[in-house]
């Protein structure tokens, strides 16, 4: 019989959300806007990963407040987004304002928009950071096997206690998808404790998407 806890399908920041973990987007609203405060998120932190992509964003966490909205960027280049004198933080305020006028169809007035940026202690640890370079290797036609070894061993040279890679689709323009996994050092699947990051990045080959997750085992402290 096959155990209900994570095994290898659930994803590891999911499942220990609420208890280990805190969420992404944090507020309380009534039901009739839920859907639209949560479709606002999804927009802005998709736009926000993709604008900020050069200054090695990681994760985009919201707190809504009443009449004004937190936004928590942990980045591994924090100078890329405050600019000089503070000038691309600005200009991240204005991006995200104009977002939600054009989701919402009109002018919002009195929202005050507050932008806190972290920096990642360790890039090489970085379980998003270190699945966007092997997609782009991927994508330079660097071959696979090469780019997973060369990840395995930096990653646990930074610190970490282990690392999986797990690659799925046409791996090296194969004609059938299949899935091909890489272990180095320990990745526990099923000790909520453990501080496992995770990610996944699709990486458009020329015969087609190939998936790319990313579990990294850190140690406790350890962002």
């Amino acid at each position: 019989m096959h155990s209900a806890i994570m095994g290898q399908k659930v994803n590891p920041v999911g499942f220990r959300l609420g208890s280990f973990l805190p969420w992404k987007s944090r507020w309380f609203v009534d039901d009739s806007h839920y859907k639209e405060y949560l479709f606002e998120d999804i927009t802005i932190r998709r736009a926000l990963m993709e604008k900020l992509k050069l200054a090695g964003i990681t994760k985009v966490e919201i707190e809504r407040l009443p009449k004004s909205m937190v936004l928590v960027l942990t980045v591994s280049r924090p100078g890329v987004v405050i600019g000089r004198g503070g000038t691309g933080l600005e200009d991240v305020k204005k991006f995200i304002l104009e977002m939600i006028n054009n989701i919402r169809h009109q002018k919002v007035k009195d929202l005050k928009i507050d932008l806190r940026v972290n920096e990642v202690k360790n890039p090489e640890t970085s379980a998003y950071l270190v699945a966007t370079r092997i997609v782009s290797e991927l994508e330079r036609r660097i071959p696979h096997r090469r780019v997973i070894a060369k990840t395995m061993d930096r990653v646990t040279q930074s610190g970490a206690l282990g690392i999986k890679v797990v690659l799925a689709g046409r791996i090296g323009g194969s004609e059938i998808a299949r899935v091909e996994k890489y272990h180095q050092g320990s990745v526990p699947t099923q000790t909520l404790r453990e501080n496992v990051d995770y990610a996944q990045v699709p990486a458009l080959l020329k015969r087609g998407y190939v998936g790319v997750k990313v579990y990294i085992h850190k140690k406790q402290q350890e962002d």
